[in-house]
């Protein structure tokens, strides 16, 4: 089994937006960041591979989840693109070139794409995706390159609210 961890970024300040790429985290976004990974450590959901939209409020988000899920800083891979925009076959091929060693893997970025990718992973989803929200799903393949749209399966959905 493969498992893919969607992670929208914290709370980010309401001002910036001249220079979107730098705006920063709230410190709302920060405490909720850690929130949910502290849940996710006690679900014990370890990353074998984190990668960040190089945007600094989901680069952030992804240091506070890689302090708290053991994850060393300087492992966490940027990919431009998905700062940029995918579409969600894009995506699926970007999950399918990851290495076989990695079976859970967390992404970290923005919406409205990272709501398009998890609605379309999975064979169904109803929910939302606000700030922080962080989305397991399974894949019942033994290589990466067996993933395809619409074939995933809900393992969690973490919303910070749900953790007060």
């Amino acid at each position: 089994m493969k498992q893919v961890v969607i992670v929208r970024h914290g709370k980010a300040v309401p001002y910036g937006y001249d220079d979107d790429f730098n705006r920063d985290l709230q410190d709302r976004g920060k405490s909720d960041a850690a929130l949910v990974s502290s849940e996710l450590n006690q679900r014990k959901v370890a990353p074998d591979l984190m990668i960040s939209s190089p945007a600094k409020r989901a680069l952030k988000t992804a240091r506070i989840f890689a302090d708290n899920l053991g994850f060393s800083q300087n492992k966490i891979q940027e990919v431009e693109d998905i700062y940029d925009g995918l579409t969600t076959g894009e995506f699926v091929d970007l999950i399918r070139e990851l290495p076989e060693n990695a079976d859970t893997v967390f992404f970290f970025g923005h919406n409205p794409g990272f709501y398009y990718y998890v609605a379309n992973l999975l064979q169904s989803f109803h929910g939302d995706m606000p700030t922080t929200s962080t989305v397991g799903i399974n894949f019942e393949v033994d290589d990466w390159k067996e993933v395809n749209a619409r074939t995933g399966s809900l393992a969690f959905h973490l919303v910070p609210r749900m953790l007060k």
